[in-house]
């Protein structure tokens, strides 16, 4: 593949891939941008995106800790407390995401009617 004038091996793609997977998926983006202001426990993020399942929010805090974006941490109480913050590069991640979302916050109504145009040219 090619990046500008960077000849890439195939590898190389397969693991940017990855990564742009993980940042990229909706739940990542919506747990990461709830963790920017510190830490949260399970309860309270499920609770604060509404429409997750257990089961998601389960994987998809895994998957972030995984790759190094969230840090988990279990306070030894009863019951015990586990609680979720961004690591230094789950913090990094913010610049390109809060970029994103400026872009779609401007480009909203450009989509919407792209949509539409498309869905009326596609009417079956």
């Amino acid at each position: 593949m090619k990046l500008g004038n960077l000849d890439l091996p195939s590898d190389v793609c397969r693991s940017v891939g990855d990564v742009l997977a993980r940042i990229g998926d909706k739940w990542s983006v919506l747990v990461i941008v709830l963790l920017k202001d510190g830490s949260k426990r399970f309860s309270e993020l499920r609770r604060e995106i509404g429409t997750v399942s257990q089961k998601m929010l389960t994987a998809t805090l895994r998957g972030l800790e995984r790759d190094g974006y969230v840090k988990r941490t279990v306070t030894p109480t009863i019951p015990p407390r586990v609680d979720y913050e961004l690591t230094d590069l789950g913090r990094d991640v913010m610049v390109p995401l809060n970029a994103m979302a400026n872009w779609a916050l401007s480009r909203r109504e450009q989509v919407e009617a792209a949509r539409k145009a498309y869905d009326k040219r596609n009417k079956r």
